[in-house]
């Protein structure tokens, strides 16, 4: 396949950036869309010029760096895939195809197609964890009867990767989906409700301090996300912060 690559290139968070126009040739479709990415890397570095920077690791669709904007859509055109999960016969020979970086304040660009995620890690501190006591008398958590129907939405809350394909997408740059995604994947399971009510307060605030806008109900987020994570989970997370500020007012 022979395709033009329009990328988006900026030094930094403080200079301007651009799109960059890219000619290259010779791609397999059977190829994944980042390995297309390191011919174009491997090319610019023979002729002596800069390489595109952009997030990768484990490239098995499960650790959520390799976030791109490609063609208008967050991980590019299919659904349910990540960006390493794509597959260059998505596409046609001859193609234009624009790559860009996440779009959001909360979310700055560090260089080229690589964004600064960490408010997504402090909001993670704040309260997506829980209390063991590992002191050596532990219950083993297989011991602690859970409904099927509980644990099987706890594990597919817990499939969100935090890649910020939701934030990206949403018109309003809101968090609300990843952030319930956390709170629910603990709020289902016995182990989670001892610090329930801190968590729920404590995430969200920090998910407001971190200047993501609120949710409007468009479902973009959704059908956007690479692990299908459900809009349930939102409100799930709402009935859980008015019932924690609830009884918090009432103290």
């Amino acid at each position: 396949m022979d395709l033009i690559l329009k990328v988006w290139r900026q030094k930094n968070s403080e200079s301007e950036g651009k799109i960059e126009t890219y000619p290259i040739s010779d791609i397999s479709e059977d190829s994944s869309f980042l390995e297309m990415m390191d011919v174009l890397n491997n090319n610019l570095i023979e002729k002596g010029q800069e390489p595109v920077a952009f997030d990768h690791d484990c490239r098995e669709g499960i650790c959520g760096m390799c976030s791109m904007y490609i063609n208008g859509q967050a991980h590019g055109p299919s659904r349910g895939t990540t960006t390493c999960q794509l597959h260059m016969r998505s596409f046609k020979d001859g193609d234009t195809i624009y790559i860009e970086p996440w779009r959001s304040k909360s979310l700055p660009i560090i260089k080229d197609l690589v964004v600064d995620r960490s408010a997504f890690d402090r909001i993670q501190q704040a309260g997506g964890f829980i209390s063991v006591n590992t002191s050596g008398n532990t219950q083993d958590a297989n011991a602690v009867p859970i409904p099927k129907e509980n644990a099987d939405k706890a594990f597919d809350a817990a499939s969100c990767i935090g890649c910020a394909a939701c934030v990206a997408t949403c018109k309003n740059s809101s968090a609300m989906l990843f952030v319930s995604a956390k709170i629910s994947q603990y709020s289902y399971l016995p182990q989670g409700e001892v610090e329930a009510k801190n968590r729920v307060v404590n995430m969200v605030e920090q998910m407001d301090k971190e200047g993501f806008g609120n949710c409007t109900n468009t479902g973009a987020c959704e059908v956007e996300c690479p692990k299908g994570i459900s809009l349930e989970y939102i409100a799930r997370m709402n009935r859980e912060y008015l019932k924690a500020t609830l009884i918090k007012d009432k103290k």
